[in-house]
């Protein structure tokens, strides 16, 4: 099985972070390539991205100031064959990612990517409070899964605080 690249560069704008790689995208190279995965769809309808994204074009949203990587870097078929030594392991080396590439916001993808990273347990969509690492905002998100039961258009909504959190977003105003 193929170990699934990291997207990464100094000050992205947002840095999505996921549960860990999917059987599909470690074997075709490429973040959220299961073609039930709403990731893509989710990012052009929240207004992140100008148009449709494909998985095989995760390497370009770089170009807008996005990031991609996960907490865990070991393919599954599913979140819940992940150990408790894989999340400790992985927490440790995001937060060493997010402290090199200084990411303005972290997204997590899922409450469950969250609480894993956070060890915290309650937690609400959109802006957290506190960051697990200063200097950055977190931010959580549902999971793009298309396991996921929460409609599409409550989904986008969430996604759509985050483009109020970018930078454009609130220079659009002062124009």
């Amino acid at each position: 099985m193929n170990m699934l690249p990291d997207h990464l560069t100094y000050d992205l704008k947002v840095l999505f972070v996921g549960f860990n790689p999917s059987l599909k995208s470690a074997e075709t190279g490429h973040h959220y390539a299961n073609p039930n995965n709403r990731f893509w769809k989710i990012l052009f309808r929240a207004g992140l991205t100008p148009r449709l994204y494909s998985a095989n074009e995760d390497d370009q949203l770089l170009q807008l100031g996005f990031g991609l990587t996960n907490i865990v870097v070991r393919p599954t078929k599913a979140a819940d064959e992940i150990t408790k030594e894989e999340y400790q392991q992985g927490r440790e080396i995001l937060k060493r990612k997010i402290r090199q590439y200084r990411p303005q916001i972290v997204c997590y993808v899922g409450k469950g990517v969250y609480q894993q990273f956070s060890n915290k347990r309650n937690i609400i969509w959109g802006r957290q409070p506190d960051a697990v690492v200063d200097g950055s905002i977190d931010f959580v998100a549902p999971s793009s899964s298309g396991l996921v039961r929460m409609k599409m258009a409550e989904v986008v909504e969430i996604y759509q605080q985050l483009t109020l959190l970018l930078p454009h977003s609130k220079d659009k105003g002062e124009e």
